[in-house]
This record gives structure tokens, C-alpha cells and sequence, in this order.
């Protein structure tokens, strides 16, 4: 399904998920190799710093769809490293949660966690995603939706009872660079120009070559960082 047909769908949503999908951001995905984090997007029109929403969308017709070039091959409980992720990492903080980091929550949620995300074990994210419904709950460094949340976490095999913290964050946003095209890009196979564009497709504050958000006008998303500022940084950790 293309992109322009999922979002006239939300017209026709639940109040509850089309809070969602205005709100991510990544944190969420309609990811790259089939739907959403969406593979990350974010609840109301204002949302700047809100997960992509990428992954509203995706979290609706669910992860991985074509609509991204590259396909992740991430093995449950398995991370990457390297000094190129922590330079993906922190030019996504700074889309998407400069303000708070790993304790971001989605400034549109009226009624925030009763602790720091950090502080926080997964079943006590869900259990708060749970008991406050219309309202977005995109949370983290990476602006994870629900559905993302629960999704990445089942691919690493985290449980409920481990705490949300930075390691576990930074574990789940993985299984999102992968889908964007981590490996491809890292083995010469995808151009620093895809996967930059693959990555704004989840992360809705990242820039096309345009300088403006994949989903500009949509929820009120808008990048929040230059497509100079953002080539610049990725330019750093290009292969070769």
C-alpha cells in the first residue's frame, strides 16, 4: 500500500489511534522494508520533536513495507556498535528528543508517565500506554509509539520486567537502522543519499534533500534540523 493511501486513512480512525499517528519519533513505522516505526512518527498538529509519524502509520499496517529501500536483518537480542551508530544515534536525539534524551515524552501527552522513562520497566510503559488512551504516547530517545515499542522489543527479546533503559533503548532503535538500511549502507551496497532518506522516512524531524520532513504538513511534522546539517554529520561515517 503507498504511503498517500495510508494517510487518507486516517479519516477514518479511532480518535485514540489517529492521536498517535499526528504524534510521531520517534521514537515509531511504515518502515523500510514494510511498514511502519512506523518504523518510528508522532498527537497533536504542534508536534515538532514528537516520534515520526512514520511509525503511527506503520504501527497500523505494521512493520516493514516497501516503502523503504533495504530490507534489516537484525537477530533477536543482537545489537550493533560501531562509532557510525553513535553518530545515527545522536543526530536522531537531536530530530527528535534534544530536550530529554532517554526521558523525552511526547509533549502532547496530557497525562505523563508517573516516573522517568528510564526509571521505568517496559511493563510499566505499557501499563501507562494502556490506562491513558486519545492522547500520544511516543516516548524516549527514539519517540517509540506503541506499537513500535512492542514490536522491537518482542524482535530483541526484552521483557517486560526489564527497565527502559538507555542500553535498551539504544538496543531497540537498532532493529530501526537495520530496517532502514544499516548493513546495506555499511557494506558499500546503499548510498549515504538512500539511507539518509530512508532514516527521515521513520524519523520524522530528519530532512529529505529538500530540507523538509517526509510527512511536512501532516500533524504539524516538520524537521528540525538542516538536510546541510544532517549530510554533514552522516557525510563523517560514509563507507569508504
Amino acid at each position: 500500500m503507498r504511503h498517500v493511501g495510508m494517510v487518507l486513512l486516517l479519516g477514518f480512525l479511532p480518535i485514540e489511534l489517529k492521536a498517535e499517528a499526528v504524534s510521531i519519533l520517534s521514537p515509531a513505522h511504515l518502515s523500510p522494508t514494510a511498514g511502519a516505526i512506523v518504523r518510528h512518527a508522532s498527537a497533536d498538529a504542534e508536534t515538532r520533536n514528537s516520534a515520526s509519524l512514520f511509525a503511527a502509520l506503520r504501527a497500523m499496517v505494521d512493520p516493514l513495507s516497501p516503502q523503504i529501500s533495504g530490507a534489516g536483518r537484525f537477530g533477536a537480542g543482537s545489537g550493533v556498535s560501531g562509532r557510525d551508530v553513535v553518530v545515527i544515534r545522536n543526530i536522531i536525539e537531536q530530530a527528535e528528543s534534544r530536550r530529554d534524551g532517554y526521558d523525552a515524552v511526547q509533549h502532547g501527552a496530557r497525562i505523563k508517565p508517573p516516573k522517568r522513562p528510564t526509571a521505568m520497566t517496559l511493563g510499566e510503559i505499557y501499563r501507562w500506554i494502556d490506562r491513558t488512551p486519545g492522547q500520544p504516547h511516543a516516548i524516549g530517545r527514539y519517540q517509540f509509539i506503541p506499537k513500535t515499542l512492542r514490536r522491537v522489543a518482542r524482535i530483541v527479546g526484552a521483557q517486560p520486567s526489564d527497565r527502559f533503559s538507555p542500553a535498551l533503548q539504544d538496543r531497540l532503535a537498532d532493529v530501526l537502522l537495520a530496517d532502514a538500511g544499516l548493513h546495506e549502507f555499511r557494506g558499500g551496497e546503499m548510498s549515504r543519499r538512500t539511507f539518509m532518506g530512508n532514516l527521515a522516512k521513520i524519523w520524522a524531524g530528519l530532512p529529505m534533500p529538500s530540507g523538509r520532513s517526509y510527512y511536512a504538513g501532516i500533524a504539524g511534522n516538520k524537521a528540525s534540523m538542516s538536510w546541510a546539517r544532517f549530510d554533514a554529520q552522516m557525510a563523517q561515517i560514509t563507507p569508504g
